[in-house]
């Protein structure tokens, strides 16, 4: 197995920031990547060779040139586009750099589990979990701004933590194991007591810690949850979860995109509209450009944020990170904004009018757009699913 079977308990003595994605989020990397004294660990699902990648890949030079052991896992699918030279650059550095290769590749189509992490961590002292790739698109440049995404900085024990993870992952990344010595030093932890647990999903390998963290996000609330994620397709108990806390009179709002990046993707999402809405959940569309972020509040007190989006993919077929968090002030300062975007750059759905506007042909259109993500998730998991059973 790759992660022992266990619960991650939450740690406290951590100093925690929420970060709304574009330049500052790539700031971030290049200074914990600066201030990296032992060792960085930067694992992704899509590394562009672009302007933002190179700049990173700078960042990463400088710390192994400093003798700094960096290790850099990208997923090999999605970053299977880099070319020969730039990772040579990196190599010569000194950087270990590596691929978390699915069962079969190739340059439309992969079968098998996918790196879906979007993590930087240095010295097991400070970190950032999210949900943002790294690549142009994702950061503000000119006038142009990222998708919308979001991130966790943190400092303490909760960095410690979150290496563990990166090492164990490096280490089972390939058939072949290689041990990693990072032999950090031990560090005074920040004064702040903020609660924060790591949380993994790798279903292949029996951790779903993410998808039961949404599950009890809907099952203990008493007053509101908030969810904002991009390519929203739910597993079936997390869609009755949903409901049942709007029965109970829970507020439940989701806030989705209005452009997606995979339109397929989006008109499944649309096909849901109708359940949702006879549920009584409000839906609201992004329209200001992509929506990409992973995120989720319960009752202004607890957050859970990072990688993991509201589908089956990450649920079944992903290897995902997200943090857990509880605080009211943080929570409250991410409702915030949340209510800020709802009000300045959304459209709520309207289920008086969204559904019985859609004429017959855009109804069959959401529904075999549905059926097929099914089909192609089903294909891209067989192997999984039959290993589960066989097990």
């Amino acid at each position: 197995m790759i992660f022992k079977k266990k619960q991650e308990s939450f740690t406290t003595r951590n100093r925690v920031k929420i970060i709304r994605g574009g330049a500052e989020y790539f700031q971030l990397i290049e200074e914990i990547a600066d201030s990296a004294q032992y060792s960085l660990h930067l694992q992704t699902y899509i590394y562009d060779e672009d302007e933002t990648g190179k700049k990173i890949a700078d960042a990463l030079i400088r710390a192994a040139r400093r003798n700094v052991l960096v290790y850099v896992l990208l997923d090999g699918y999605a970053s299977q586009h880099l070319s020969e030279e730039f990772i040579a650059r990196l190599k010569s550095a000194g950087i270990h750099f590596r691929f978390f290769m699915p069962l079969f590749k190739s340059e439309y189509f992969y079968l098998g589990r996918r790196l879906h992490h979007k993590v930087v961590v240095a010295d097991g002292r400070v970190c950032m979990t999210a949900g943002i790739n790294i690549s142009n698109r994702y950061n503000d440049i000119g006038d142009v701004y990222g998708w919308l995404d979001w991130a966790v900085y943190m400092e303490g024990e909760i960095a410690q933590r979150i290496n563990d993870i990166c090492v164990k992952t490096w280490n089972k990344s390939v058939f072949r194991k290689h041990c990693l010595a990072t032999n950090n030093p031990e560090y005074p932890w920040p004064d702040e007591n903020c609660p924060v647990r790591a949380r993994v999903n790798d279903w292949a390998f029996e951790r779903t810690e993410i998808t039961n963290t949404y599950r009890e996000l809907f099952r203990d609330a008493t007053s509101e949850v908030i969810v904002m994620t991009s390519y929203f397709w739910p597993p079936q108990r997390l869609l009755k979860r949903m409901a049942a806390a709007s029965r109970r009179g829970v507020k439940v709002r989701l806030i989705l995109t209005a452009t997606a990046d995979v339109p397929l993707a989006k008109y499944a999402e649309r096909y849901l509209y109708r359940y949702l809405f006879r549920h009584n959940i409000e839906v609201y569309e992004y329209q200001k450009n992509v929506l990409h972020g992973k995120i989720a509040i319960r009752d202004n007190e607890f957050i859970t944020a990072g990688s993991y989006n509201v589908n089956n993919i990450s649920a079944f077929a992903s290897v995902e990170l997200n943090v857990d968090i509880i605080d009211k002030t943080i929570a409250n300062g991410l409702h915030d904004k949340f209510q800020s975007i709802i009000e300045e750059d959304c459209v709520q759905i309207d289920k008086e009018e969204f559904w019985p506007r859609s004429s017959h042909a855009e109804r069959l259109f959401f529904y075999f757009s549905y059926r097929i993500i099914h089909l192609i998730f089903f294909l891209f998991t067989f192997y999984f699913i039959q290993r589960k059973q066989q097990d």
